[in-house]
């Protein structure tokens, strides 16, 4: 769910428990207006210098992963490449286009993962996050 208001983005994190500074503001608007996306800090930060914004990058990425904590993202580690924040934070999964480097989302219904493994002693699974590689033209999900 993405909030349309700057009034919206104050009361996020807000509710998230996290102090609406200035730069968390201005990065929450980039972030939660407009559609679910997926973004790296570094193209977060490049939208928030296009937008006039002087926000370090260094802040960029902790506040990613303040928002993280505060479940207000989901963070997607891609073996090889950057971190990608995800706005979307229901359950799901993603496409990663090999060429592009760009994630898409899949339902998740649409993967069926039919056998997990026992959790080590003492830790529960927490979420299952598959992400499928592919390569050539962009699929329906683009």
């Amino acid at each position: 769910m993405l909030q349309k208001t700057m009034s919206d983005v104050h009361s996020k994190i807000a509710e998230a428990g996290l102090r609406p500074t200035r730069q968390r503001v201005l990065l929450a608007k980039l972030l939660f207006t407009g559609k679910c996306r997926h973004v790296t800090a570094e193209t977060l930060h490049r939208e928030a210098a296009a937008a006039g914004a002087n926000v370090s990058l260094a802040t960029v990425y902790n506040t990613l992963h303040q928002f993280t904590e505060a479940k207000l993202l989901r963070e997607i580690c891609v073996e090889g490449g950057p971190s990608y924040f995800d706005t979307n934070t229901d359950p799901h999964h993603h496409f990663l286009h090999e060429e592009s480097g760009a994630l898409t989302d899949i339902h998740e219904d649409d993967v069926k993962v039919t056998k997990m493994p026992i959790a080590p002693q003492g830790m529960s699974i927490s979420r299952v996050d598959v992400v499928i590689r592919v390569s050539g033209a962009l699929s329906k999900y683009a």
